[in-house]
């Protein structure tokens, strides 16, 4: 008889035989980590694949069912039900499943499941519309699970969700087959190939439809929202075969087959908006206010309890009021969309009118302005983060949504209040999109101990029977069944109903090896197995709830680890070296080291653009630099002493690229590619690796001078301190750049232009703001510089009374927030956008242009800043898609240059034809995008130099 383990190896030497070795991963410690989703839940898979197209994931499936291996499809492991974990097989797909197509002049939109739902709905702005579904994780979450869930969300209710907006797909079965049902001849075929399962599908329609009081139930629970078990509403709402099965997709779990593309008919994003939050003083009046306006047209309404609120409190843009309402008081938040201002002022007058029958103790009237909209829906859109940052450390994050009718909500939401201080969840919160009566919760709970799962399992079946049995709802509302409610299923939908979809299950997957124990599972106690234990490892990184929303703008996805992927497997490690250190354990913490030294740490950016999108603002970047800062002494006598002696560091550095100029006036590009390459393997990675986009030496002779001011053309009595970086100082251009100017010369050239006379720090060749020390871990030599920096840019700036311009991105970002003094600094874009536009007149050139938004920018909030500057200058602006950060990381395009390379994977194939140059604000970025690319970057400060002139000029 074949081993277990044996038939996994066998599997993979198997997969070996079309797979790159990169995609087949078997490795325990990378399985453990890259396995991990955003659930309480935690399955270890035997084998990872990564597919790169239809044909290589049809292999894949059909070895797994050679096999007899259950497999998974994995989308981007947002999902809070454990749908997207596997202790067998786990298929993940690569980055080339982000294809889409705008269709029909925006009226649908063809999608692959790799793209992430936020995207399609940025795809489609520009006609006005969006995808149905809003999930609240729509910046992250994928296609693929969004269909296979039947997400929801704020606005979509139970007439937008994919179930209803889905127009086509295609689908690939459990025996191989590939079926597009946009297609006739792709029909036509299925028909004739699989007659007898359109046939055991039309019957199992026709014995639904038959009986009247499944049918009766059916139309009941999909009149609510409802992901609890198979969409078995297909059966009843269509008639034709394939409708049905396409149907039954959405929601189905990656139970019944894969979806490899969608394509949705799309809904308006309307132009008309207003907003308005009305505080009651309990959860009844709330709800009964809601019954009342339910059938007025509005769009949206939330509620958020007493809790809620409270864990809201001194946020920014959070009312002043919030913070005197008792634990009773609950709020809505409601939103109303119309075709016209009038329409909207006539809709939101009637709902105001039927609302004044209930008393409020606190109201913000109904408004369009977009400032207030943002700040009231930004409270709703804090409330699991801010319940999730008050929780113990250590404690898993249960995220679970149910759904009442609606003329059971306030008696519904009441009781589940009281279960909840029943079973010991005091502190849990209760918010959801009351208009369909579903309502999400927020429980912490440490699995630690038996006693702890006893009480949560005592916990779910007492949920199950309030929600399901007492008042008839829905268990699952928008998360998909997953293992947590899986057990409940019956329960909710009665034996006639629970066996019909065991057939349909039967039917699309008779070998049962489709995500095993989702949405079905016999063990009724599936939710209170493999439950995810979170170990303390370190308070950077304790809150994590291991959501994943900071993968999709992490630049090493692609190569090594996610932020996600980081902590998972740093606590794996802490908790290893906190156990007995038996030889055993010894082993395991010596290759998770190695593992964890490249994959975590030096493959790291550590731009901590991950803190932006995590739900409790954890920056890994952070933790990654304080163990960077396991230095030798070497290194750090080394790195003390250039921070001493800076202007010769910077002087031999200039050597170093003057070196480089030489070279490439004598050697073709792709030669001294080649032998940068070489040299950097043959050094084994201890020397960077040299390219021929690298920039020449900087020669410019305007810090020669004097003077601490530079002299001007125009007469003015505008004054600026102008700190050039150490980076700008140092290099030059790139021999391909049109423009042969230094950074520091078309600077220069601009605020003369203006009109500005210029200041220079004094001893300008020692300072740096520290940066580069940081990176490396070396905080102590980082402070020193930084404080270096700022005492002398005091001076100049006239103990800050005067504007300083930093003329690279991220410098400007590390010593606005490290200095103390208050000074007013700007980086290029900032200070273009606030003081020089108006001085200047632009004329826009007829090109078009790439723009690379660095990672420092966007965490400063400065991307609109750089686009409207971008637009004034040049006719098309190109923002590539899917790059929030160049990966080049300070040092990194020069140490570790595969995580620049992961980075900018997709850039060259976004430059459009005809165009010939790109612009940002970083020059360590600008060479990476440059090489990358095929087309030469430079600063923004180069364009607008080029296109303006002085408004005074004739």
């Amino acid at each position: 008889m074949q081993s277990h383990s044996s038939k996994y190896q066998q599997l993979s030497h198997a997969f070996a035989g079309f797979l790159q070795s990169k995609y087949i991963i078997t490795d325990p410690t990378l399985c453990f980590t890259l396995g991990t989703d955003a659930s309480l839940y935690r399955l270890t898979p035997k084998i990872i694949v990564k597919v790169d197209c239809l044909s290589e994931l049809k292999k894949v499936m059909q070895l797994c069912v050679e096999y007899k291996a259950p497999y998974t499809f994995r989308a981007a492991g947002t999902s809070l039900s454990g749908q997207g974990i596997s202790d067998s097989v786990l298929i993940m797909l690569t980055e080339s499943w982000k294809q889409y197509k705008i269709k029909e002049n925006g009226d649908k939109i063809w999608l692959q499941p790799g793209v992430i739902g936020g995207d399609a709905n940025r795809y489609l702005a520009p006609y006005h519309r969006k995808i149905g579904p809003d999930p609240a994780s729509i910046a992250s979450c994928k296609i693929g699970g969004i269909a296979a869930n039947n997400s929801s969300g704020m606005c979509c209710g139970t007439t937008e969700n994919t179930y209803q907006t889905v127009s086509s797909m295609t689908i690939v079965f459990a025996d191989g087959c590939t079926l597009d049902t946009a297609d006739i001849l792709s029909v036509e075929s299925f028909k004739k190939t699989h007659k007898d399962f359109l046939h055991q599908l039309t019957l199992l329609a026709k014995t639904t439809k038959d009986d009247k009081q499944l049918t009766e139930l059916i139309h009941h629970k999909y009149r609510l929202k409802n992901t609890m078990g198979f969409s078995i509403n297909a059966l009843v709402d269509y008639d034709d075969p394939i409708d049905i099965l396409q149907h039954l997709m959405i929601g189905s779990e990656g139970c019944l087959g894969f979806i490899a593309d969608i394509t949705y008919n799309t809904v308006v994003e309307s132009q008309h908006k207003a907003s308005s939050l009305i505080v009651y003083a309990d959860i009844e009046t709330s709800c009964n206010a809601v019954t009342a306006i339910a059938d007025l047209g509005v769009a949206a309404v939330e509620l958020i309890d007493g809790l809620s609120l409270k864990s809201v409190r001194g946020h920014e843009g959070v009312p002043a009021f919030i913070d005197h309402l008792d634990q009773e008081a609950t709020a809505l938040l409601l939103e109303c969309h119309a075709v016209s201002a009038e329409a909207l002022q006539t809709l939101t007058h009637t709902i105001s009118k039927t609302l004044s029958q209930f008393k409020s103790i606190e109201a913000i009237d109904f408004t369009s302005d977009t400032k207030i909209c943002t700040e009231l829906w930004a409270i709703r859109k804090g409330l699991m983060p801010a319940a999730a940052a008050i929780r113990k450390p250590g404690t898993s994050v249960i995220i679970e949504d149910i759904t009442f009718p609606v003329e059971n909500l306030a008696a519904g939401t009441r009781e589940l209040r009281e279960l909840f201080v029943k079973c010991g969840y005091d502190d849990a919160v209760v918010f959801g999109h009351a208009l369909m009566g579903n309502l999400h919760f927020i429980l912490s709970h440490d699995f630690s101990q038996q006693v702890d799962v006893d009480r949560y399992g005592s916990f779910m079946e007492s949920l199950a029977e309030l929600v399901a049995i007492k008042f008839n709802g829905s268990l699952k509302a928008e998360h998909g069944t997953g293992r947590n409610m899986a057990p409940y299923v019956e329960r909710e939908w009665g034996t006639t109903a629970y066996q019909l979809m065991h057939k349909i299950k039967q039917l699309f997957d008779p070998d049962g090896l489709m995500n095993p124990g989702v949405v079905l599972n016999a063990d009724k106690n599936a939710h209170i197995n493999d439950l995810k234990i979170i170990p303390l490892a370190d308070p950077y990184v304790d809150g994590c709830m291991e959501c994943g929303f900071c993968e999709a703008v992490c630049p090493s996805r692609n190569l090594s680890l996610t932020p996600r992927q980081r902590i998972v497997m740093f606590r794996q490690l802490q908790q290893l070296n906190a156990a007995k250190q038996t030889k055993e354990v010894k082993r395991e913490v010596k290759q998770l080291t190695k593992h964890f030294n490249y994959l975590g740490i030096e493959s790291c950016a550590a731009t901590g653009l991950c803190a932006d999108r995590c739900p409790v603002g954890i920056n890994t970047g952070e933790l990654i630099r304080t163990l960077r800062e396991n230095n030798t002494a070497v290194k750090y006598k080394v790195a003390k002493w250039t921070a001493s002696h800076f202007a010769l560091t910077s002087k031999l550095l200039g050597s170093v690229f003057f070196f480089n100029q030489i070279i490439n006036k004598i050697l073709p590009a792709n030669i001294i590619d080649s032998l940068g390459r070489g040299i950097h393997k043959l050094s084994l990675k201890t020397l960077p690796l040299w390219t021929a986009t690298f920039p020449t030496a900087n020669r410019s002779k305007l810090f020669k001078r004097t003077s601490s001011k530079l002299s001007i053309r125009l007469a003015t009595s505008k004054e600026l301190v102008y700190l050039a970086s150490c980076s700008s100082r140092t290099m030059g251009t790139q021999k391909k750049a049109s423009d042969q100017r230094s950074l520091n010369d078309v600077t220069i050239s601009l605020l003369e232009k203006a009109g500005y006379q210029i200041i220079i720090p004094d001893e300008l060749d020692e300072l740096c703001c520290g940066m580069p020390y940081s990176s490396q871990g070396l905080p102590e030599l980082a402070k020193q510089k930084n404080h270096q920096l700022e005492n002398m840019l005091w001076k100049a700036s006239q103990a800050g009374t005067l504007p300083i311009l930093i003329d690279t991105s991220p410098c400007k970002k590390y010593s606005t927030e490290n200095f103390t003094k208050p000074m007013q600094i700007f980086e290029p874009c900032e200070f273009a956008e606030k003081h020089l536009l108006s001085e200047l007149t632009i004329t826009a050139l007829d090109e078009t242009i790439m723009l690379h938004i660095t990672c420092s920018s966007r965490r400063m909030k400065l991307e609109q800043t750089m686009l409207n500057i971008a637009q004034k200058c040049a006719k098309e602006v190109v923002i590539p898609d899917q790059i929030q950060c160049c990966g080049w990381a300070g040092n990194k395009g020069f140490t570790t240059p595969e995580l620049n390379q992961a980075a900018l994977m997709t850039l060259a194939d976004q430059v459009p034809d005809g165009c010939k140059r790109g612009f940002s604000n970083s020059l360590t970025c600008e060479i990476g995008l440059s090489q990358h690319s095929g087309i030469p970057y430079q600063s923004i400060l180069y364009l607008l130099d080029e296109v303006s002139v002085n408004n005074q000029q004739p």
